[in-house]
């Protein structure tokens, strides 16, 4: 399966403005995280998942997400991570599309991401005015790179 994925970094005072929908929140940790490849275990909520990610192309790569029980989710994050990004998710309706909108903790505090995922590369989507830096292409804001601040 392709994601193809576009990320911006959010103006805050704006952001913070918006009335919004409840978040939820995301531990997650990397069992194995390479250029290539990565593993991440994630907790959202009260489920738990299991991703693997290809190199990225341009803003394209392969993803494989799996459901699995919350309570192994939990084991393999304490066992096989040793660092975590915490972050809420909001989901926000934007015209025909939407957008994720992760506002980071811990250590990242103060890093607001929008994340949104389209069919192909040459889609047409509408901007929300909150939204600034285009960092799709900056690897600096992957999970995989971000972990490391943790």
């Amino acid at each position: 399966m392709k994601e193809i994925e576009y990320k911006y970094l959010v103006d805050a005072n704006k952001w913070n403005a918006l009335e919004k929908p409840e978040g939820e929140l995301i531990v997650q940790g990397f069992i194995y995280n390479s250029k290539a490849c990565v593993v991440r275990v994630r907790i959202k909520g009260d489920r738990g998942f299991l991703t693997i990610k290809g190199e990225t192309k341009g803003i394209t790569r392969q993803e494989f997400e799996y459901e699995i029980p919350f309570a192994d989710a939990e084991k393999m994050i304490a066992s096989f991570t040793d660092k975590h990004i915490r972050k809420i998710r909001y989901e926000i309706a934007v015209g025909k599309h939407m957008w994720e909108v992760d506002v980071f903790e811990g250590a990242l505090q103060g890093l607001i991401l929008a994340e949104l995922e389209v069919n192909s590369e040459d889609e047409q989507f509408e901007l929300p005015d909150w939204v600034t830096e285009d960092v799709s292409h900056d690897p600096n804001y992957y999970n995989a790179v971000l972990i490391e601040k943790c």
